[in-house]
């Protein structure tokens, strides 16, 4: 359904990727639980091995239950095609795969989720990759630290743990200046509250365990191609614009066009990376997508009330949500995420670490996990958890020092949820 983008967004996120199945006539998507697919004849698997013709050979490469939900996630992104994987963490590698090599570089947000600052600053440095951490809401210092190495700008539409907003736009036109993609982190907006392709971006990557799902069963991740990046405009990416040995000198810019990341990255990345998505993943994932701007509405609604309400707590120093109108990223909201500045915001609580840990320790609703997007509410204190790793200097770049929790906010009765953060405030700052 990628050719009908006039359907309304309600309207996709039901049906874009979903036929009923030609065999039984099933109108769910099955799980199709299988390793390998028959061929016709020998020439028919040569086609596919060549990538003369579209078809499964195995599914660590394709699988009809993921390759629906890879069609359904580009379709409300409003990308030219989508690779689904293991994890958000191998949607990253899986993004950036194609376009580094030894003694390249990104350019990225300090403020990010704690485990990609480390896979950035830490991991790649493996590959022989490296990244330069900016704090992306100085344009010129994201483009003083572009250089003739650098490869890609990467940051989220709205920042893990703080709920900041990015200019996508503003980052979009540095990055077509440089002649590199923009890749776009959009877990915690999804594409119900922001569109990163419509302001620029080349590529977007989804942890499809948060909000995609939404029910915190499974975990997974995606990329989505744009399809608008000119590969070829420069020798950068010599992956997708110069002849591949492993397919006989084959082109992917020339031969696949506006497919060429989306083909690469399932011929050789999921061929030889094997960070696959399992179908029963996909299948989980797919349900929870049918739901996803009823519960987007339900989060944001939650969220607005209970930072407001947060704002206005003496025994709170500050909010970090960007809905609020005292956030120096408010006037960004109506432009970047019309529909709502997510659900996902820190609180510092008064009485430091100590404090924190009693709050996270007394809450009865909120969950205490490492995971954010769920229909529940969630809590959590990075600085010693999903941020420990990182010095303190970093953490505190990142929104995540020793007085803040995050929350993520769920759909429960919000008059509930407020209850519970008052009784736990109270014995927490006691």
């Amino acid at each position: 359904m990628t050719d009908q983008p006039t359907l309304g967004f309600d309207t996709l996120q039901i049906h874009a990727g979903a036929r009923p199945d030609p065999a039984t006539g099933a109108r769910q998507i099955p799980i199709y639980q299988t390793t390998a697919y028959v061929f016709r004849d020998a020439d028919h698997a040569a086609k596919l091995f060549n990538l003369q013709e579209v078809g499964y050979i195995y599914s660590r490469l394709t699988n009809p239950t993921v390759a629906a939900l890879q069609e359904r996630i580009a379709t409300l992104e409003g990308g030219a095609g989508g690779v689904c994987c293991s994890s958000g963490h191998a949607a990253q590698l899986m993004a950036l795969f194609p376009l580094m090599g030894p003694g390249k570089n990104i350019v990225a947000s300090s403020r990010l989720y704690g485990g990609t600052i480390t896979q950035f600053s830490q991991t790649i440095k493996r590959f022989g990759w490296s990244a330069t951490f900016v704090d992306i809401d100085d344009a010129d210092a994201v483009a003083a630290a572009i250089n003739d190495d650098t490869r890609a700008i990467f940051c989220e539409t709205i920042a893990n743990p703080g709920g900041h907003i990015a200019d996508i736009d503003g980052l979009a036109a540095i990055a077509d200046a440089a002649g590199i993609p923009l890749i776009v982190d959009n877990t915690t907006a999804t594409p119900y509250l922001c569109n990163p392709i419509a302001h620029g971006a080349t590529l977007v990557v989804h942890s499809t365990t948060k909000y995609l799902t939404g029910n915190g069963t499974v975990t997974g991740g995606c990329v989505v191609d744009s399809g608008k990046f000119d590969w070829s405009q420069n020798d950068k990416f010599p992956s997708l614009s110069q002849p591949e040995p492993a397919y006989h000198g084959m082109t992917f810019a020339e031969v696949f066009g506006p497919l060429a990341f989306t083909f690469h990255g399932i011929a050789i990345g999921l061929r030889d990376l094997g960070m696959t998505m399992n179908p029963q993943a996909a299948h989980y994932t797919l349900m929870g997508i049918e739901t996803l701007s009823l519960r987007m509405e339900r989060h944001v609604e939650n969220a607005g009330k209970i930072a407001t309400w947060l704002e206005n707590d003496p025994r709170i120093d500050y909010v970090t949500y960007a809905g609020l109108d005292s956030s120096p990223y408010s006037k960004l909201v109506p432009k970047i995420c019309p529909k709502g500045a997510g659900a996902l915001f820190t609180i510092a609580v008064k009485g430091g670490y100590d404090a924190c840990i009693k709050l996270v320790d007394s809450l009865e609703i909120f969950s205490h996990v490492a995971n954010l997007g769920d229909a529940r509410s969630l809590i959590i204190h990075s600085a010693s958890t999903t941020h420990r790793q990182l010095s303190p200097e970093q953490q505190e770049a990142a929104g995540a020092g020793p007085n803040i929790v995050r929350l993520s906010i769920g759909i429960e009765n919000v008059e509930d949820l407020i209850a519970d953060l008052d009784q736990a405030l109270t014995k927490a700052t006691a």
